[in-house]
């Protein structure tokens, strides 16, 4: 019975893992989060965004497919007067 136990939360821990966190940044620079890995069907990438809905985008209008760990934040637009 104490071998079920723990069992339980160690492929919990292992289920976990499996789904990673993506970020699709587009050729306009807009970066859109994915759940799971975009795959590609006929010229398009297929993929989950951050609220779970299927979306489909053209090969032609990404950059770059990188997981989110490996993704660094924008730092926005650059302001006359903000150097100091």
């Amino acid at each position: 019975m104490r071998k079920h136990i723990l069992l339980i939360p160690v492929c919990l821990v292992a289920l976990c893992g499996l789904r990673r966190h993506y970020v699709i940044t587009m050729t306009n620079g807009t970066q859109i989060g994915t759940i799971g890995k975009p795959h590609l069907k006929g010229g398009y990438y297929h993929f989950k965004d951050a609220r779970g809905r299927e979306s489909v985008i053209s090969v032609g209008r990404i950059n770059e497919i990188a997981p989110a760990s490996m993704v660094k934040p924008d730092k926005g637009p650059i302001m006359p007067g903000s150097e100091k």
